[in-house]
């Protein structure tokens, strides 16, 4: 099932594919495994990959644009998200002597500049900015979106772990087409401090990242809370003939702000697991009883 994540912007993937992984900083893929997986997504429907301009200490978008290098036919199929504003320590970039956020109008755009060579390709879809900087000034990250709209390098903009409050304030600048979150059985802050409620008022679709708790759910010594939940998960499963990480994506999937979560698994089973939740439901009650399992109480 594919959507629009706003109003105004294209078809986007409900199951986006998270490349945090694909380099460095997990698989470690080749240029041909990077390619055939970016194949492999679209042919099950999965056409929006996910980045950001750390990942892999600034490599992995240049893994992913060397995939798509000789075959324009793959740019046309996907849609690009990358993120910026996150200056990270590494020897990639000898400057950064602490880690911390830029989000001046001169770094947004040199950022976006990179992005585009790194990726091979005229324009993303989507830009966000990646964390809420203390520094940030509304004003110049317009500007900045507003230069890199018109000139067709970036045509959507929004923004990654922001609150309602400072969701608010940048967008009463420019607008903003979606939040993109830590959202889990495991981190339900979106659900009660108004991040999903926003989304909804303002009929903007949220990304939702680390939906499986960054693998906590199957770890060897789970702490108390996911062994509750897992106690609960197991026996959806098997009511339902799905495996762990379905149910765990058919929770994420039933809330009507309609999330799209980020997998970011490197193994195109997995990701087709995620693509086949599409299909999965839970009752509600069975929602709320995962929930219970999670924070130990019943609901007040």
């Amino acid at each position: 099932m594919n959507n629009k994540i706003s109003e105004n912007t294209p078809i986007f993937s409900q199951i986006v594919a998270g490349c945090m992984n694909w380099g460095e900083w997990g698989a470690n893929l080749s240029v041909d495994q990077s390619r055939k997986l970016i194949e492999d997504c679209i042919n099950i429907d999965v056409t929006t990959f996910d980045h950001a301009d750390i990942y892999g200490h600034y490599t992995t978008e240049t893994l992913f644009g060397n995939a798509l290098k000789g075959i324009s036919s793959l740019r046309e199929k996907i849609q690009l998200v990358t993120k910026c504003g996150i200056k990270l320590v590494t020897p990639n970039r000898p400057d950064n002597k602490i880690k911390s956020y830029n989000t001046s109008k001169e770094y947004i755009i040199q950022s976006v500049e990179q992005s585009l060579v790194n990726l091979r390709t005229d324009y993303l879809d989507v830009l966000l900015i990646h964390r809420p900087s203390p520094l940030l000034k509304p004003d110049e990250v317009a500007d900045a979106f507003t230069k890199l709209k018109k000139e067709g390098k970036v045509l959507h903009f929004g923004v990654s772990n922001f609150t309602p409050s400072q969701f608010e304030t940048l967008n009463s600048f420019v607008s903003l087409e979606t939040n993109q979150i830590e959202i889990s059985p495991l981190h339900l802050e979106p659900f009660i401090n108004g991040t999903l409620d926003q989304c909804i008022s303002k009929k903007i679709k949220p990304m939702g990242y680390s939906t499986l708790a960054g693998g906590k759910f199957f770890a060897k010594q789970p702490e108390d809370s996911v062994v509750r939940i897992n106690k609960v998960v197991d026996q959806l499963a098997i009511k339902y003939e799905m495996t762990h990480d379905q149910v765990l994506i058919a929770w994420i999937l039933k809330h009507p702000s309609g999330i799209h979560p980020i997998i970011g698994s490197t193994k195109i089973d997995r990701i087709k697991s995620a693509v086949n939740a599409l299909d999965k439901q839970i009752t509600d009650q069975e929602w709320f009883m995962i929930w219970e399992a999670s924070t130990g109480e019943e609901v007040a």
